[in-house]
């Protein structure tokens, strides 16, 4: 299936209202990694640029594969004072990046949209001898009444939705098979704050969610409205979240 449409239109609210990243886990993988300083990394369905700019800020230089041209083009305007930041229109599974030309492969929020066995062997193409692949999501805690119901109202209006993170947050085959049961996982806090806009911004953000025009988009934000009004403290929701890194070759 292609999925590399399935954000157009919404890169722009997806550049404001996805998260960033805690500072640990991305020092954990500069250093199980060897991402860092001088370090040429491949930022897999790189999106608006939201993971390549941690990257950049550790001082590697930065290829953002991105086949979506919505997405590219907001993280090519967002990131075009960097002069170690290289966007590029290619696919998971075909990069367009020559052969052993990078030292590390990572992808934020973006490995359940691929076709794993041929991201794998792309991945090995690309990697120089030893790179690691590192892959990770910002999740959702999903054991809290307020994630569950946010999923419950996701079921309800939003047909292709198939969980929060694609329903391939926590290990699965999927990626155990990718890294043939030899990787490192580790979990790190993120609970993340959203005021009233912020809330709804990061749900439309969603590839599944409903878009403005839609019958139901109405009643949808007003769930969701709804849902923030129970669960904030002084205008803002805390949403339990973690983020989950997984390392390991391909």
């Amino acid at each position: 299936m292609d999925n590399t449409g399935k954000f157009t239109g919404k890169a722009e609210v997806y550049a404001k209202a996805r998260p960033g990243y805690p500072q640990a886990m991305l020092d954990r993988i500069a250093q199980a990694a060897g991402i860092g300083t001088g370090a040429e990394v491949a930022d897999i369905g790189a999106g608006t640029g939201i993971f390549s700019k941690p990257l950049l800020s550790c001082g590697c230089r930065v290829y953002g594969v991105e086949p979506n041209a919505d997405m590219r083009g907001v993280a090519e305007r967002s990131l075009a004072a960097e002069d170690r930041f290289f966007p590029v229109a290619g696919t998971a599974e075909d990069t367009t990046l020559p052969g052993g030309s990078v030292d590390a492969v990572t992808v934020a929020q973006a490995f359940h949209w691929f076709d794993a066995q041929a991201f794998g062997r792309e991945c090995r193409r690309i990697l120089r001898s030893g790179g690691q692949v590192v892959l990770v999501w910002n999740s959702r805690i999903h054991d809290r009444d307020s994630v569950r119901e946010n999923e419950a109202i996701m079921r309800e209006f939003c047909p292709a939705f198939t969980g929060f993170s694609g329903g391939i947050a926590y290990l699965d085959d999927r990626i155990g098979s990718f890294f043939h049961g030899d990787f490192s996982v580790e979990t790190f806090p993120n609970d993340l704050a959203f005021d009233k806009a912020g809330f709804i911004a990061r749900n439309l953000s969603g590839s599944y969610s409903l878009q403005a025009g839609d019958p139901r988009y109405a009643e949808y934000v007003a769930a969701l409205e709804e849902l923030f009004d129970r669960y904030a403290l002084d205008g803002i929701y805390m949403q339990p979240n973690e983020t989950v890194a997984y390392w390991g070759r391909p």
